[in-house]
């Protein structure tokens, strides 16, 4: 399944590259307070990288990036989480998660589930060899598939959704 989309790729002087931004990191402020209700909720739900996914792949890598670092950043600043500890770990996700899907949105033009499934693989590969060369661990740095699988289909085919929705705006 895929949906041909308007993307866009704003720059960092654009008004409108910041309002979305600030939408997204909203997003990603609410969804991981919501998330952390359930018991273990961040951990297997992963919910600090859906907006990005969203944000870079409809909007490109300047609102990408300035969702993921001002998500876990602000997060960490109101709420502690996520903890000091894991943030430099969960920067690099979410940096390599806009770029991924920057990249996969601006090469193939479209919203399909094999681009998104390569764009929520291909960070969470990456960023766990960066994890496990970071912490020296590991059982650490696999956290994400020994326990977010259900995250990661998530933004599989929850970021498809919504970008499918998005399409339509």
């Amino acid at each position: 399944m895929e949906t041909t989309v308007k993307l866009y790729s704003l720059n960092y002087s654009n008004v409108k590259t910041y309002m979305f931004a600030l939408l997204f990191v909203a997003g990603n402020l609410i969804l991981p307070q919501l998330a952390h209700l359930i018991p273990s909720g961040g951990l297997t739900l992963l919910p600090i990288y859906f907006f990005t996914l969203i944000a870079a792949y409809k909007y490109g890598f300047t609102v990408g990036l300035l969702t993921a670092v001002l998500s876990p950043v602000i997060n960490h600043l109101l709420f502690q989480m996520p903890p000091a500890a894991v943030l430099p770990a969960i920067l690099v996700k979410s940096v390599l998660l806009a770029g991924v899907a920057a990249y996969a949105a601006h090469r193939t033009g479209k919203v399909s589930l094999l681009a998104l499934l390569g764009v929520v693989l291909a960070y969470q590969v990456a960023g766990t060899a960066f994890e496990w060369a970071w912490e020296g661990s590991w059982y650490v740095a696999v956290q994400d598939f020994r326990i977010g699988i259900p995250g990661m289909l998530i933004q599989w085919l929850g970021g498809f959704a919504l970008l499918k929705v998005l399409a339509r705006l």
